[in-house]
């Protein structure tokens, strides 16, 4: 995985979990604490095995988006980010409706099938996504994905990421659940930052560009997966970025309309 990727690598988060874990505290650069209940599409990626137990076991976040249809990115379930083949992670669970990791709450849940896009380019980072069903339905109110042609992903919108990521982009990861305002950005801007290379490469067909220009509010590692919304409406999942709020270094999300499709075909609703 390129460095500042959205989720830690399998071996630092390993590391990580000892004193911490891989996730955010103040978690979301520049994001406040938000209550589960008024998110309860949030979702957590968690192996307490791979990641240890202090903060569930939080590795990456993920959208509620059916009563047992979860998305997430694909990077997420990567070989990179866990340290080992993801079918070989015998207690991964998606945490449904806990808003503080560091407690109990809500439900932890198998998922009995996993789609991974066969296009995710670990390179480039295009196609990041992947569809989880869970082993039963669930209460919780999912959200849903705003079509391609909506003003939702129009530059200027308002917008809020959500997630228990690095709050600081230094390691300081959180334990309950925040969000940060960030406004979705011209292509442009991503274009710019993230040409091609070693940093990966911004295409909009496919991605979408949010943050703030003069840096400041952002994801960062561990949100990973976690959602973008738009109004009531899912527009994006965490995917990539250099750093976490640096000025010039933008977001990059997974454009969510190019969800929709593979939820229609993989997901149960």
């Amino acid at each position: 995985m390129r460095p500042f990727l959205r989720a830690v690598p399998g071996a630092l988060a390993l590391v990580l979990a000892m004193p911490v874990t891989a996730a955010a505290d103040g978690s979301v650069v520049g994001g406040q604490p938000v209550q589960v209940t008024q998110s309860p599409w949030v979702v957590a990626l968690a192996s307490q095995d791979r990641f240890g137990g202090e903060r569930s076991g939080q590795f990456c976040g993920g959208v509620l988006v059916g009563r047992r249809t979860v998305v997430t990115a694909a990077h997420c379930l990567s070989e990179e980010v866990l340290g080992v083949p993801w079918r070989k992670v015998r207690d991964l669970r998606v945490i449904v409706g806990r808003e503080d990791l560091a407690r109990a709450g809500g439900q932890e849940l198998k998922a009995t099938r996993v789609w991974i896009s066969p296009r995710y380019d670990s390179w480039t980072n295009e196609s990041d996504m992947a569809v989880l069903t869970l082993e039963k339905p669930v209460t919780n109110r999912a959200i849903p994905i705003a079509d391609g042609d909506s003003d939702a992903y129009e530059a200027g919108t308002a917008a809020a990421v959500y997630g228990w990521g690095d709050t600081t982009g230094e390691g300081s990861y959180a334990t309950r659940l925040r969000s940060a305002r960030v406004n979705v950005l011209p292509d442009s801007e991503c274009a710019r930052a993230y040409p091609g290379g070693a940093d990966g490469t911004y295409k909009a067909a496919s991605m979408l560009c949010a943050g703030e220009p003069q840096g400041g509010r952002d994801a960062c590692q561990g949100d990973s997966g976690g959602p973008l919304v738009v109004q009531g409406r899912l527009v994006g999942l965490v995917s990539w970025g250099t750093g976490c709020g640096k000025r010039g270094n933008p977001g990059v999300y997974t454009r969510a309309s190019g969800l929709i499709p593979e939820v229609a075909a993989h997901g149960a609703g």
